[in-house]
């Protein structure tokens, strides 16, 4: 489906000027047939524009050759800022760690449903994300919080990120940043694909 008319297109099958890698680079993702592959080791891309309260829409799919199993299996993530991740995995009959399973908040809550489809198969997200806000003070006034839905199935509604989600680590807010945030697809060196990349900026959030 088009993007809706007030949606900024991140992505739309043609090129990724609109994406770098963290030293400020051109994205170097393979673009066929509509969707962007990860070219393992390239680098995981970032917008280059930022955005505070949005909602994102992706189109994924995991290798449809499978190889490996748990986290070895079709492993990405959409992260905000670099450290608030929704996981992106081959879900579909592979046992993993909870939180690390597709939709999950990755090292902090697990989602409410499995919704992945087989391997190859073409999925879709949906997620809703409200950037955390600190006060003068640098005292958090305001948690991160996302509404993931995967396939239609809603996995988060507004649940509240614990902080930045570390790996095997528990998150916090020690560090404060502004409310507009980049958002990144991860390269683990898996060959996953993405489509149809467009974001809707969702007004600023009033401060307390």
């Amino acid at each position: 489906a088009p993007a809706p008319a007030d949606a900024v297109v991140l992505f739309d099958g043609k090129d990724l000027s609109k994406r770098q890698v963290a030293n400020g680079d051109d994205a170097k993702w393979k673009i066929e047939g509509g969707y962007a592959e990860v070219a393992p080791k390239s680098g995981s891309i970032r917008t280059r524009e930022k955005f505070a309260d949005f909602q994102l829409h992706l189109e994924f799919a995991t290798p449809a050759q499978v190889e490996g199993n748990s986290q070895q299996r079709g492993n990405s993530g959409v992260l905000f800022n670099g450290i608030y991740e929704v996981q992106v995995l081959d879900s579909y009959d592979n046992r993993t760690y909870a939180d690390g399973h597709c939709g999950g908040l990755y090292g902090q809550t697990p989602p409410l449903a499995n919704a992945s489809k087989p391997p190859g198969e073409w999925q879709s997200y949906d997620i809703i994300f409200e950037s955390p806000r600190w006060d003068a003070a640098g005292k958090i006034a305001k948690k991160a919080n996302v509404t993931v839905i995967l396939n239609g199935v809603v996995l988060h509604h507004k649940r509240e990120y614990l902080g930045n989600t570390p790996h095997k680590k528990n998150g916090n807010y020690d560090k404060p940043h502004p409310p507009e945030v980049f958002v990144e697809l991860q390269d683990h060196k898996n060959p996953m694909r993405f489509r149809n990349i467009w974001l809707r900026p969702l007004g600023a959030y009033d401060q307390p």
